[in-house]
């Protein structure tokens, strides 16, 4: 197995534990205490952490990729996922917290396209693989 294998797998591993414990926080601790367009924003947080878990074990396993691409597109997942998820997890949860997040609040949509653009290098590799 190669290494990079096993990093993906594990962090895909590690986004899928965090996204069961805060979905679980969300729907248990979470549900009365936020008002519901916050807890609405977390589950997106959560849902869009476990599509992109399950992303990464699926990259993880895959022969057919150069490992440079797969290391890019690890890495644009990775940190879209960071940027995207965790940004509404403290957006959401900032009245519970008494922090102000709302200076972070441009690094959501950062974090949606990094993951757009893992998707997309994906395609790009799939439809057009080297020759």
């Amino acid at each position: 197995m190669r290494v990079m294998n096993k990093t993906i797998w594990m962090t895909g591993a590690l986004f899928g534990l965090l996204a069961v414990v805060l979905g679980a926080m969300g729907a248990h601790a979470l549900k009365d205490a936020l008002p519901t367009e916050a807890l609405e924003s977390f589950r997106t947080g959560v849902q869009y952490q476990m599509y992109h878990a399950l992303f990464l074990l699926f990259l993880g396993a895959q022969k057919d990729l150069r490992l440079q691409d797969t290391r890019i597109i690890f890495r644009l997942i990775t940190a879209g996922v960071l940027c995207f998820s965790f940004s509404i997890y403290a957006l959401s949860t900032q009245s519970l917290t008494g922090l102000d997040f709302s200076s972070i609040a441009l690094i959501t949509p950062v974090g949606g396209a990094l993951l757009i653009s893992g998707w997309l290098w994906l395609l790009y590799r799939v439809f057009r693989p080297l020759t």
